[in-house]
């Protein structure tokens, strides 16, 4: 019988994690590593990736830079027809790329939007698309699409990205109904407030400090607070989720 620790073992599974390079993708990329896994780093900055791959290498786990621009469909493809070639069929995707534009309402222009909208949302699904008809063709595979807690509730000035991580949600659940036939599970984080190399300076700043103080319990999160909920869907410990969309917000969404 499976030991607890073992189910979330991902020995000789491979993994291909978008947006890899910095922030939550690095942290998701060294958390599957460590898990078993060898990780495919996919984003556009190869010389960041090629450092990334670098530090997982020195604690003996394999992992591959790969350049990648989700908004370029023939890309998606080559870089996936490479993580196979090099590592072998990829077992799970971390759908994380994304990015997103503070404005008002009436501040959006038609730039602003398309940007926002192709790269979470559009970029997503294809690469979900890509890796997913080949999960099919195996009957197996895990699909960890990376939402927000904007996707489930509103927030100033997070419009059009909030809109753009509630459709990953919707889509997330359309995959999950159309592909658990075939043996794949399809499922969404929606992670709250996560202290990043990127944001770091503006929790220390009078707006950061204000809005901490708005939070359930007054706290930022941090990284490795999503390692535990990505390796239980990344692993065969989730074999009964499919569909599923979990909140890792501190009780952001609910208060």
């Amino acid at each position: 019988m499976p030991t607890p620790e073992s189910v979330f073992r991902l020995d000789g599974k491979v993994a291909l994690v978008t947006g890899a390079s910095s922030g939550l993708g690095a942290r998701f990329a060294k958390t599957l590593s460590l898990g078993g896994a060898k990780v495919a780093l996919a984003a556009r900055r190869l010389d960041r990736l090629q450092t990334l791959c670098d530090e997982i290498a020195a604690v003996g786990c394999d992992a591959l830079p790969v350049a990648l621009d989700v908004n370029d469909p023939g890309a998606i493809k080559t870089a996936a027809d490479i993580v196979e070639s090099q590592l072998g069929p990829i077992d799970i995707l971390v759908n994380n790329s994304g990015i997103s534009v503070q404005r008002r309402l009436g501040d959006y222009s038609p730039a602003d939007f398309d940007l926002v909208m192709n790269t979470n949302l559009r970029g997503a699904f294809f690469v979900a698309q890509e890796i997913g008809r080949r999960m099919v063709s195996r009957k197996s595979g895990r699909i960890i699409n990376i939402s927000s807690v904007a996707g489930l509730r509103a927030i100033n000035q997070l419009a059009v990205y909030g809109m753009s991580k509630a459709g990953l949600i919707q889509m997330t659940r359309a995959m999950a109904l159309e592909w658990g036939r075939h043996g794949i599970n399809v499922n969404a984080i929606c992670p709250g407030y996560i202290e990043t190399e990127i944001n770091s300076d503006y929790w220390k700043s009078e707006g950061g400090q204000k809005l901490l103080s708005m939070l359930p319990r007054k706290r930022i999160g941090q990284s490795q607070d999503l390692d535990g909920v990505l390796l239980l869907l990344a692993s065969d410990a989730s074999a009964f989720l499919n569909g599923a969309v979990i909140s890792a917000d501190d009780g952001f969404s609910i208060a």
